[in-house]
C-alpha cells in the first residue's frame, strides 16, 4: 500500500507564496519521477512540474520563472515553492510519484488526495 499525502495549500493573495509538501509512505522500494499537477475550477487535471531522482526538472510553461519542483528522495518527499502568485493558480493541486512497491519489478504511478489553492484578493 502507498499514500501520498499533501499539505501546505491555503488562501493567499496576488503576487503571494506558498510552498506545498507531498510526503509518500508504505511500502516503497523505489521513487522515480515525482510531480505536481492541478485541476483549476471546472478545466481538467495539468501537469504543473515534474523532478526525476537525479532532480532534472520539468515545468509548465504557466509557471516557468515563478514555481519551483524539488525533492528529498531519502524523506519521499517532493515540494512545490509557489511564488508570485495570480489568481489564475487557483485550483486544487495533487502530488505525483512513479513508485516501485517491495517484490514488484514494475512502476506505477500513485495520487494524493490534492490540496486547495485560492489566490484571491
Amino acid at each position: 500500500q502507498v499514500q501520498l499525502v499533501e499539505s501546505g495549500g491555503g488562501l493567499v493573495q496576488p503576487g503571494g507564496s506558498l510552498r506545498l509538501s507531498c510526503a509518500a509512505s508504505g511500502s516503497i522500494a523505489s521513487i522515480s519521477t515525482m510531480g505536481w499537477y492541478r485541476q483549476p475550477p471546472g478545466k481538467q487535471r495539468e501537469l504543473v512540474a515534474t523532478i526525476t531522482r537525479g532532480g532534472s526538472t520539468h515545468y509548465a510553461d504557466s509557471v516557468k520563472g515563478r514555481f519551483t519542483i524539488s525533492r528529498d528522495s531519502a524523506k519521499n518527499t517532493v515540494y512545490l515553492q509557489m511564488n508570485s502568485l495570480k489568481p489564475e493558480d487557483t485550483a486544487v493541486y495533487y502530488c505525483n510519484a512513479n513508485v516501485r512497491r517491495y517484490y514488484s519489478d514494475t512502476y506505477n504511478f500513485y495520487w494524493g488526495q490534492g490540496t486547495q489553492v485560492t489566490v484571491s484578493s
